[in-house]
């Protein structure tokens, strides 16, 4: 009986980290893609290992760190702030 016990409780916590490591995850991703980091964590905490692929598929908004950066920020690679100002002194270029 006593096993039983330990291994139900050995199979709880490797969900309980699967289910953190998703919300983490998705929380980042959402964060990366322009939509802040709380609707990452709610598809995190609701839909558990679902909330990754959601969001790796889900659209990035325009001037999030997802289109400016990439999918994963290199290191050395300009800041958003550069990038942004880097897009708007081209686009000031070509209007004058």
């Amino acid at each position: 009986m006593t096993t039983v016990i330990a291994l139900l409780g050995a199979k709880a916590l490797w969900l309980t980290y699967i289910w953190l490591a998703s919300c983490i995850i998705g929380s980042w991703l959402s964060d990366r893609k322009g939509y802040g980091e709380k609707p990452g964590l709610a598809t995190g905490l609701l839909l558990t290992a679902l909330a990754i692929p959601i969001w790796l598929l889900w659209p990035a908004r325009q001037d999030s760190r997802w289109k400016v950066q990439g999918a994963i920020p290199r290191r050395g690679a300009p800041t958003v702030a550069e990038a942004r100002a880097e897009l708007h002194r081209q686009d000031t270029e070509g209007d004058g």
